[in-house]
């Protein structure tokens, strides 16, 4: 039987005590209860203060929980943040790709788009930031909702937008599956006739999805003569992807 990883057993410690002390501790004070060195102790608040579950306070002397640590049901990244990090990117898939470029993330069961980039082109549109859109009907949604592991954020009723829209959840499940094996999620007339998207989920850290990068279009633009996702785009699409990944993990 594999061993326990001591790294985690310790910081689970570290987390444990902090919890029982409202006015927080300092390194010392950590080091001198779990018998560790002043440097791994360091290491280990360094890493939770970087996950966002410690925070030190205005002297820089003590460290306590973060707020966030209470709220582990949540995203754990602001959707600012995740929108400030896509921007430059996003911009540069619109305007490689011809097509209007998506940032989402999901909340409370929606893909809300916190980002949105014109087809750059000078046809009438309308900005989409604050929007929500169909997980299940969305490649924007599938490569989100692909990576929910407790199966919370899934739709419980499936609706149709189309004749093409998925809506046996034994079906989406074996699309999810799908996106989770080939790392990108496609959408063909699902939300809407005549149009098709891509889509790839973006990771933060630890590798824990955070949200995910699409563009959508005309399906004669978006597929190929046999009506398969244009490789190109899907490379465009999944590049943009880990660059806005990178940013995140980078800066944190």
């Amino acid at each position: 039987m594999p061993g326990t990883v001591q790294s985690i057993e310790r910081a689970a410690a570290v987390l444990r005590l902090l919890a029982a002390a409202p006015d927080g501790l300092g390194v010392a004070d950590l080091g001198n209860a779990l018998g560790l060195a002043k440097t791994t102790v360091h290491g280990i608040l360094r890493t939770l203060h970087q996950v966002g579950f410690v925070e030190q306070d205005h002297t820089g002397a003590h460290y306590h929980l973060s707020d966030a640590f209470g709220r582990l049901g949540e995203s754990y990244l602001d959707p600012n943040e995740l929108r400030s990090r896509a921007i430059n990117w996003a911009d540069s898939l619109a305007s490689r790709s011809g097509e209007v470029v998506r940032v989402g993330r999901l909340v409370e069961g929606k893909v809300v788009v916190v980002h949105h980039v014109f087809r750059p082109d000078d046809s009438d549109q309308d900005l989409d930031v604050g929007t929500t859109l169909p997980p299940h009907a969305t490649a924007l949604g599938k490569a989100v909702l692909a990576y929910d592991a407790s199966g919370a954020s899934r739709p419980h009723k499936l609706e149709a937008f189309t004749t093409r829209t998925i809506i046996d959840p034994a079906r989406l499940a074996e699309e999810l599956a799908a996106v989770r094996a080939r790392g990108w999620a496609s959408e063909f007339e699902e939300y809407t006739v005549e149009l098709a998207s891509i889509a790839a989920p973006i990771r933060g850290l630890g590798g824990l999805v955070v949200g995910a990068v699409g563009l959508a279009g005309r399906v004669e633009r978006i597929c190929d003569s046999r009506l398969r996702h244009r490789a190109d785009l899907v490379t465009m699409v999944r590049a943009t992807a880990d660059a806005i990944a990178r940013d995140l993990r980078e800066d944190a």
